[in-house]
């Protein structure tokens, strides 16, 4: 499966993918705001663990981001259980190379889209750390309105910080 951006690929991950998905994951900027389970250092082993668990999935809702032939970041949806089944988390990473080029406002949009179009689903969430004003940009340019913020409800390494709440509706 594919979808087409203007400037990248939206696609099934591929064993092949490990190299270049260490290279990008790997700059310490890139989890500066993501979730600790994204390891930092980022090894070859980390991504072909991680790809090894995407290529066997039958549903897609990971993407592998491809600019210029090369993997250079992700994006995916989280489905949920129980009363929140129909309503993902959308979290995703760019290389910092393609920062500010519109890449990840499109591929945001894309994969919304997506979400509304593959799946019985009533929204599309996004939690932005307080300090990451960049990603609360991305979700807002891809058309997301913040709902609230956490107030003091996370912790990345020993800063405390808020969390906002983005959603998209169909």
């Amino acid at each position: 499966m594919e979808i087409k951006g203007s400037q990248f690929i939206l696609r099934h991950w591929q064993l092949a993918d490990a190299p270049a998905l260490q290279k990008h994951a790997n700059n310490p900027k890139v989890p500066a705001y993501l979730l600790d389970r994204f390891p930092s250092p980022y090894s070859l082993a980390d991504a072909e663990a991680f790809i090894d668990v995407m290529v066997n999935k039958l549903t897609v809702t990971n993407f592998a981001i491809e600019i210029n032939g090369e993997v250079a970041g992700g994006i995916g949806l989280e489905f949920r259980d129980d009363v929140y089944r129909k309503s993902p988390l959308i979290g995703y990473w760019l290389s910092e190379q393609y920062w500010g080029l519109g890449v990840m406002t499109e591929a945001a949009k894309l994969v919304t889209r997506y979400a509304f179009t593959n799946f019985d689903t009533i929204c599309v969430m996004g939690f932005i750390f307080s300090e990451n004003l960049g990603s609360m940009r991305v979700l807002e340019k891809a058309g997301y309105t913040l709902q609230g913020v956490l107030k003091q409800s996370v912790i990345k390494g020993d800063k405390v910080m808020d969390e906002h709440i983005y959603v998209a509706y169909k």
